[in-house]
């Protein structure tokens, strides 16, 4: 599902706000064959199934507050260099309150540089996705293009627009770089990007992250991703000690949990509005924001009044592992979440 313009500030999430019991009056369901629930009309952010759907929005901004952040947000992207040199907090402030849905793909372009790099290599992304590709990496990106988000209308047909974009893109990454080529975990957050914005907008916001925001992530060995993993331990023993004992006593290493969180982003693991708050406040904030929701998972998913009760709880890693890997998703709902993500610091700069 492509996102419509940013500058149609009369439509795209407004419409929700008021027409959400007439979307889904006329709607109908079965069950999958994993037992999710499959409905015949998508929900507003274009799922049809599986653990992202939802049935209604649960947070509710009214029209006029929508219009009103849509139009800050346009006057601040037109000049937004300026904007980032002068009110540099202000905009991060903004980010923290959720970007208007219509205006993310615009404001996601920007915050991640990738406007940039789509004015100096304009039809460049064309031009890498005519070429054929090392066919290692080729024949690994096509068994991961149905894994992406499955139940997503954009990605639900096997030849649809959705796999084939997202087949370009990945595949272009890998001619761009051939050094890193292609890992699983890039993945879910191609798609991510593709939902939002069209392929050659949604490929150099990728590029971006994947070169900078996690920057030797995808490297053979993952040598940044097994530091960042130690200092999200060292995090945890500051802030969590009883939580950092028992992981601790069981030989449990970060990298056995913390993988999918950090190399996809947290697209795999965040119910979809906590999600895209927590990427407003990521394209800004930096890799540090993923050491906030890190220590946020561990806690709500080894809730602990005592050391004792959480031995009693969790006896061996089987069942650690198995509620680090399982984090309660009501738990982890957009604003239970949102705050705990900038409040409070976390001083990195002893880790790096």
């Amino acid at each position: 599902m492509k996102a419509a313009s940013p500058f149609s500030v009369n439509k795209m999430e407004n419409r929700y706000v008021d027409n959400d019991e007439d979307n889904y009056s006329d709607a109908s369901s079965s069950l999958a064959p994993n037992g999710s629930v499959v409905s015949t009309v998508p929900d507003r952010h274009g799922f049809l199934g599986g653990a992202q759907y939802l049935n209604e929005s649960k947070h509710m901004i009214s029209a006029n507050k929508t219009i009103e952040r849509e139009r800050k947000w346009l006057n601040m992207t037109a000049n937004w260099d300026k904007q980032m040199i002068r009110n540099f907090k202000k905009v991060q402030n903004r980010c923290r309150k959720g970007i208007p849905q219509s205006i993310r793909p615009r404001a996601w372009l920007y915050l991640t540089k990738a406007n940039k790099l789509l004015d100096q290599k304009k039809n460049f992304y064309y031009k890498l996705c005519d070429q054929p590709g090392d066919r290692k990496w080729i024949e690994d990106i096509r068994k991961d293009l149905h894994r992406q988000f499955p139940y997503h209308e954009m990605f639900v047909d096997n030849d649809g627009t959705g796999q084939k974009e997202l087949f370009n893109v990945l595949k272009a990454y890998t001619i761009l770089n051939p050094v890193i080529g292609y890992c699983q975990a890039q993945a879910p957050i191609a798609a991510f990007l593709l939902m939002h914005m069209p392929a050659e907008q949604a490929f150099w916001c990728f590029v971006a992250i994947c070169d900078d925001y996690l920057s030797d992530y995808y490297s053979p060995g993952m040598e940044t991703l097994i530091r960042d993993g130690n200092i999200l331990f060292a995090l945890l023993k500051e802030r969590e000690p009883k939580i950092y004992k028992l992981l601790k006593k069981q030989s449990i290493d970060p990298i056995m949990y913390m993988t999918e969180w950090f190399l996809c982003a947290f697209t795999r693991t965040l119910p979809w509005p906590t999600l895209l708050r927590f990427w407003d406040i990521f394209l800004f904030d930096g890799i540090k924001t993923f050491f906030k929701m890190g220590l946020i998972m561990i806690k709500i998913s080894l809730p602990e009044k005592s050391y004792s009760d959480l031995k009693k709880r969790f006896p061996t890693m089987c069942e650690t592992l198995e509620a680090l890997r399982n984090p309660p998703l009501h738990m982890l709902e957009e604003e239970r979440i949102i705050k705990k993500v900038f409040f409070p610091p976390l001083h990195l700069i002893m880790f790096y």
